[in-house]
């Protein structure tokens, strides 16, 4: 049986007035609805250290267990890059001429998507998240990883989220199967990639898809 973690005092919350609360949450909301996915990047160079630093952040999310079972591998070989552009265009290209049933392709019709993925050379960054099914821990044990899509899932969330808050863009790039990245960028069989983010400044007068977020009422519910 594992011995409990140590617990210690909680220094780092901070509690603000209620009205500074709604402030804050207002100016958030405002923040993070300028967000917008792209798919025309530059190859502008972005310091290394902004993506250090949002990696950092999404590093904090929580985990099952606290495991924090996720691998961040970051691609700025424009070789690699090339090579991962290849393999998932050959995924792409059978996704829309068979694989996708004709109800997705008629829901990714308005947004003009294709099997060609430029942005995969273009973009000065690729960041591949794997999700691990189990981690070592510091006693050299491998234990199973719990939650592990979800734990994810959040990461991802608040990786994209730091990436905006820097002023970069992102797009979410998820071509099925994506196995190939596992050969490509050596990761071990125990990891299975789960999201390929494309990170970079996009492109100057670079056009969006017009559309219209949810409302509260069509998203949350108050019991």
């Amino acid at each position: 049986m594992s011995a409990p973690a140590p617990f210690i005092p909680l220094t780092t919350y901070r509690e603000y007035p209620q009205a500074e609360m709604v402030e804050r949450a207002h100016q958030f909301n405002s923040e993070i609805q300028r967000r917008r996915t792209v798919r025309e990047f530059t190859d502008r160079a972005v310091p290394r250290e902004i993506i250090e630093q949002c990696l950092l952040a999404a590093g904090s999310a929580p985990s099952g267990a606290a495991l924090q079972p996720w691998h961040f591998v970051v691609i700025t070989d424009p070789a690699i890059k090339h090579t991962i552009r290849v393999e998932a265009e050959k995924e792409e290209q059978t996704f829309y001429n068979g694989r996708a049933p004709q109800e997705w392709l008629d829901a990714l019709a308005p947004l003009g998507t294709d099997e060609h993925k430029p942005f995969l050379d273009i973009a000065p960054y690729l960041i591949a998240i794997f999700e691990k099914t189990h981690s070592h821990l510091d006693d050299g044990r491998r234990v199973k990883n719990y939650y592990v899509g979800q734990s994810t899932g959040i990461a991802c969330g608040m990786l994209i989220t730091a990436l905006h808050h820097a002023g970069l863009a992102t797009l979410t790039h998820t071509p099925s199967p994506m196995s190939f990245l596992n050969k490509i960028l050596g990761r071990p069989k125990e990891e299975r990639p789960f999201l390929l983010l494309v990170v970079g400044y996009p492109v100057d007068g670079v056009k969006v898809p017009d559309i219209k977020r949810k409302p509260l009422d069509k998203i949350a519910t108050f019991l």
